[in-house]
């Protein structure tokens, strides 16, 4: 399980952004959001780098 704190997903357009973002580094996962602590869980199998990086590019930078 991926842990991840995106300070900057403030919204619910943010969490769409993030699901969109998430399911194009692995069209399987299955991102669990939590938008009042700004984390999100990732179960995939993909390294948690794939999906920082991704996330940055998209403007959610983990913290």
């Amino acid at each position: 399980m991926i842990e991840l704190t995106l300070p900057t997903m403030t919204c619910n357009h943010c969490v769409q952004s993030v699901t969109r973002t998430v399911k194009q580094v692995d069209p399987a996962a299955e991102p669990l959001i939590d938008l009042a602590t700004h984390r999100v869980r990732i179960e995939s199998a993909q390294p948690a780098e794939a999906f920082a990086k991704a996330l940055t590019e998209e403007g959610y930078a983990p913290a």
